[in-house]
């Protein structure tokens, strides 16, 4: 009966008790059953190797069990990988400024020659002023590629392809012969600048979220400085170097070449950390189970318990016996606690495609953003290309003209530093760009009037109206909550804003050609300083285009 002891009949051994510390445990034996004392509880359980065995206090866990920190190295995440991560960091700040370098030479270097490159090439005013309008038309049409290609390869890829266009483009376009090989070249050096362009304050937004001004700053000032050194050592530089102008403008394809070094690492780098890590094999380590317990030597000599000595018990909820037995639940050994099942892991989040989130097109912000950054572009490679020609149409010789063009671009050294943590600090940013709308037009002016007694005045006035660049990118960066929305806000900005600023360029060089002077030139220039001004208001609005507005 399950409440007496069992007794064999068939000898006068002793009696195995039944255990008060919890029910019997049912083994199968043959063809009965024969009962066998449950395991110690806890508080009688021996110690074990769960304890104090290998598997905790070995190489891998803590005293306490928990996992200890192993050793780290390149690509985890560790302390033993901060040096790395550090230098890595480092090079990418230099290779953001070697780029940035890079990004404008091969166009003031071209404005600082103009003259002798139309002579040379026998071109017009016509086919000079497509020359100047070339740049901004190769940022549209490549800048859409940007995206596309910085998903496929990752953007500190595509950037370091662009510094590689652009040595290849720049060598190569003096020698090429001719103004089409002149033009096809120079389309290969700009098709890599405007791949940088976009993606420029994309690495920005990926590698330095918190920092987004700062960086910004950083590489509008490299920009800047990159621009004002072409325009004003490509003359002397010319000179030094035997006077001819193909040789003036192959020269920069060096700083190119220098430009590529460091992205190189940068890339590997990505590419090894894109690799899935292959798991190391488990460690070998002691059993932390106890084995279970022997049964004794009078179950093993009792006899099968026929079912009809006791009573069978339904099955029910919570009975895990035999059927036409007495068993009942066998308690959980001390060492192996019972857990319970685990629960379904949940299914992963569905990826999200690039394209997620409302159209880049029905946003006003974006809209208002391009047209405000395309009309800065208008202005901005007008002086460029033309800046030069009208101080030296005023009298002023060659190389000071070129010394003027870089005072321009060399403005924008300081401001490009300043004005992106300023504008970063402000809900609006639409202050900002009335100041340099208003410069601009104060430097137009001063040009009709007096355009040789007070250059030097509106060579600043000018350069300060040029960091309406840095500025576009600060807000590319700050209308947007996420990278995703960053690149696309990107690409959509700087290529509709490019094509906007096509035929800029183009026009000012027909009206100089039919006109015979500056004036109805500079008219028109001043003239598209106003609906920047009101583009870039709307643009300076605390809202993001995730909105949808």
């Amino acid at each position: 009966m399950p409440d007496e002891p069992y007794t064999p009949t068939h000898s006068p051994a002793r009696a195995i008790p039944r255990p008060a510390a919890g029910p019997a445990r049912a083994e199968a034996s043959g063809t009965g059953t024969a009962l066998t004392p449950p395991p110690p509880t806890p508080e009688a359980a021996p110690p074990s190797s769960a304890a104090t065995g290998p598997g905790t206090t070995g190489p891998g866990t803590t005293e306490q069990g928990a996992t200890e920190q192993g050793p780290t190295g390149p690509g985890t995440t560790g302390q033993g990988d901060a040096p790395g991560r550090v230098w890595l960091t480092r090079l990418l700040v230099v290779g953001l400024v070697l780029a940035a370098l890079n990004l404008r030479p091969a166009i003031t270097s071209l404005g600082a020659l103009l003259e002798e490159v139309r002579t040379g090439l026998h071109m017009s005013g016509g086919v000079a002023g497509l020359l100047t309008s070339v740049p901004p038309l190769c940022f549209a049409v490549f800048g859409i590629a940007a995206p596309r290609l910085a998903r496929r390869f990752g953007p500190a890829a595509v950037v370091c392809a662009g510094m590689a266009a652009i040595a290849v483009g720049v060598a190569v376009r003096p020698f090429a012969g001719g103004t089409p090989g002149f033009l096809a070249a120079s389309a290969l050096a700009l098709m890599g600048i405007a791949l940088s362009n976009v993606l420029m304050p994309v690495i920005v937004k990926r590698y330095f979220p918190d920092r987004v001004g700062t960086m910004t700053g950083l590489y509008s000032m490299a920009l800047a400085l990159g621009t004002s050194l072409a325009a004003a050592v490509t003359v002397p530089v010319t000179a030094a170097l035997g006077g001819a102008w193909q040789t003036g403008l192959a020269v920069w394809s060096v700083l190119a070449v220098l430009a590529v070094l460091p992205w190189i690492p940068v890339v590997r780098d990505h590419r090894t950390a894109a690799r899935p890590a292959t798991p190391a094999p488990a460690p070998h380590t002691a059993p932390t189970t106890p084995p279970a317990p022997a049964t004794p030597p009078e179950a093993r000599t009792a006899p099968p318990t026929r079912a009809t000595d006791a009573p069978e018990v339904p099955d029910a909820p919570g009975n895990t016996g035999t059927p036409g037995t007495t068993g009942t639940p066998a308690p959980t050994p001390a060492s192996e606690p019972r857990t319970p099942a685990p629960a379904p892991a949940p299914a992963p989040p569905a990826p999200v495609p690039a394209t997620a989130g409302p159209r880049i097109t029905r946003s006003r912000t974006a809209w208002a953003l391009a047209c405000f950054f395309g009309l800065q572009a208008t202005g901005a490679y007008i002086t460029m290309g033309w800046l030069p020609q009208i101080f030296r149409d005023a009298g002023v010789p060659a190389g000071t003209a070129g010394v003027l063009l870089a005072v321009t671009m060399v403005m924008g050294v300081p401001l490009a530093f300043v004005i992106p943590r300023v504008a970063g600090r402000m809900r609006q940013q639409g202050p900002i760009v009335v100041v340099l709308g208003l410069s601009g037009l104060a430097g137009y002016a001063g040009l009709l009037t007096a355009p040789a007694s007070g250059a030097w005045l509106w060579a600043v006035l000018l350069g300060v109206s040029n960091c309406a660049f840095p500025l576009a990118l600060t807000m590319i960066g700050m209308r947007a909550r996420t990278g995703a929305g960053v690149v696309r806000l990107s690409a959509f900005a700087q290529c509709a804003g490019y094509l906007l600023s096509v035929p800029g360029p183009i026009l000012v060089g027909a009206l100089y050609q039919h006109s015979g002077g500056w004036t109805a030139p500079l008219a028109l220039m001043a003239g598209l300083m106003v609906p920047q001004m009101a583009a870039g208001v709307l643009a300076g609005r605390d809202r993001t285009v995730e909105d949808g507005r």
